[in-house]
């Protein structure tokens, strides 16, 4: 097979390592289509048939005490591979995952404990399906990182190769997650199975809300098949990729049985472009609990909500409602510019059981009330230095933010910055979509931020938590207030919506560093990774 030739923006999105290698990667991104092949009909699919499950948990091989603080740190080793797996019975699907399963392993962790977590890219030269290159960057998603372990976009590992990513966990309890932003291939990468949750917990947390085999990850995505089974993918001229098969931790719409008592779930939206409006079909509310960036300061009951991808929202049911044997079902209204598919509308169903649990427990008869504060949400208009206005837009094919891109950070040797607050300033973002097109989560990366407004109303109600992704909706204005702290350094600002992200919707903003001063936590070369090994 003829090598490929490398483009700048292929050699920049594999780190810039060099001609060696560049060379290594050798089918030519045109050769394979993941259109090539006929299409699995998935509204053909019966829901409903396949039981629920749980990503296993990541155990740290080691573990040790923090020379530079003194505090607990643990150990973690994570390989990205191919894989097999079977999403739909009867089927075979080609997936990458993290230690080859999708979802990839949970990571739980107590705040204050440090983790390492070494990172081996131990994928082919280039995707099975897609013929994309995989060099690869790890983002930890709601981890105020230094920028060197934040998964910069262009930050990237080849194939044989590994990097430590160092975490301190101080923050709150909250639910993030670990997937890839490798540059220009970010959308290929996450579809493909590079997405997994981890949780930092607290005594706040563990004493306000359900625990252990009451504390449930809902990791809810989307995907096109083959009729081979391997995924199909076409994200519509990089307009967005919108699934017929709905899966929850990588099951297609399945069935949890549980019992009459208060369930917590974590609802982590992981696919590249869909969001979802959950509901009942009871009717009955959703209490939430907790967003991107941990506990909101009161339960919320909404009947429903909107949830777009990379958010993460915590919502209590109460199972002690319905009767053994009742079936409730978690359900997806349609919303404005997805594209609705015969099962869409269904994600998961709960088979209600008479099973005993302990009674004693407060957390399983109880909904709360009062949760916890927490700093973004204690922030005011009069405290903030300045306003600052983005625009999210389409021009020329390209998505662009104030009509600028990663192209403009990539020619400027990653120095221009869309915004360059001090450390430890308070700021507002203004964020407009003019567009009646395309909605935009929108992620800011380093900070938690409180929504104040949209359209120059009063936030939804269920956003009223700490967040670091917002929904900005079609011709929707929304603003956001958000402390620059703890790091110096640059960090990125993008569409979450992947393939807009990849093409070209992102910018960096640089923390308490002028343009060209010395940084020593250059995201790109502070931290290189390191030969491995080859990949298979």
């Amino acid at each position: 097979m003829a090598a490929m030739s490398i483009s700048r923006r292929n050699f920049l999105a594999m780190g810039g390592f060099g001609a060696l290698a560049a060379a290594t990667l050798t089918a030519p991104l045109s050769s394979i289509s993941a259109k090539s092949a006929p299409v699995l009909d998935g509204s053909k699919l019966k829901p409903y048939l396949l039981a629920f499950t749980r990503p296993p948990f990541l155990a740290p091989y080691r573990t040790g005490i923090n020379p530079l603080d003194g505090k607990p740190q643990n150990f973690y080793r994570i390989t990205q591979q191919a894989a097999v797996a079977s999403l739909v019975p009867g089927l075979k699907t080609r997936i990458l995952g993290y230690n080859g399963i999708f979802p990839g392993p949970t990571i739980s962790i107590n705040q204050g404990t440090h983790a390492v977590v070494t990172m081996r890219n131990q994928l082919p030269q280039s995707h099975p399906d897609f013929g994309t290159p995989l060099a690869t960057s790890t983002h930890l998603h709601g981890s105020a990182s230094l920028p060197q372990y934040d998964g910069y976009a262009s930050d990237t590992t080849l194939p044989g190769f590994r990097k430590d990513y160092l975490y301190p966990n101080f923050q709150p309890a909250r639910t993030l997650w670990y997937h890839d932003h490798g540059v220009h291939y970010t959308a290929q990468n996450a579809y493909s199975g590079l997405v997994a949750m981890y949780q930092i917990h607290d005594p706040v947390e563990r004493a306000l809300l359900p625990q252990g085999e009451f504390d449930v990850p809902l990791m809810v995505s989307d995907i096109q098949l083959r009729a081979d089974g391997n995924p199909y993918y076409d994200d519509r001229g990089h307009s967005g990729l919108w699934g017929d098969i709905n899966l929850v931790n990588g099951v297609p719409w399945p069935v949890m049985k549980v019992k009459r008592r208060i369930y917590r779930f974590r609802v982590l939206v992981c696919g590249i472009s869909r969001a979802f409006k959950f509901r009942l079909s009871t009717g009955e509310p959703l209490t939430v609990v907790a967003t991107d960036g941990g506990l909101t300061p009161r339960a919320i009951p909404v009947g429903q909500y909107r949830h777009a991808n990379s958010e993460r929202y915590e919502v209590l049911i109460d199972f002690s409602r319905y009767r053994a044997g009742q079936r409730v079902e978690l359900q997806n209204l349609p919303l404005d510019n997805n594209t609705e598919y015969g099962n869409t509308r269904r994600v998961m169903a709960f088979d209600v059981t008479d099973d005993a649990f302990d009674r004693n427990d407060p957390t399983a008869l109880r909904l709360p009330t009062v949760l916890a504060n927490s700093e973004p949400m204690t922030l005011t208009r009069a405290m903030a230095k300045t306003t600052r206005r983005l625009r999210v837009e389409r021009q020329n094919g390209d998505w662009k933010i104030n009509g600028k891109s990663w192209a403009d950070v990539i020619a400027s040797n990653f120095q221009w910055a869309v915004a360059n607050p001090g450390v430890n300033d308070v700021e507002i973002w203004e964020i407009e979509n003019k567009s009646g097109g395309w909605f935009h989560p929108l992620h800011i990366h380093l900070v938690d931020f409180h929504i104040i407004s949209r359209n120059g109303q009063r936030a939804f109600s269920y956003e009223e938590g700490p967040k670091d992704v917002m929904y900005v909706g079609e011709n929707e204005t929304v603003q956001a207030i958000m402390r620059f702290t703890p790091h110096k350094g640059r960090y990125m600002v993008h569409c979450h919506n992947l393939p807009h992200e990849d093409h070209d919707m992102m910018l960096q903003f640089r923390v308490g560093l002028k343009e060209g001063e010395a940084d020593p936590n250059d995201p790109i070369t502070s931290a290189r990774p390191v030969w491995d090994a080859p990949a298979a």
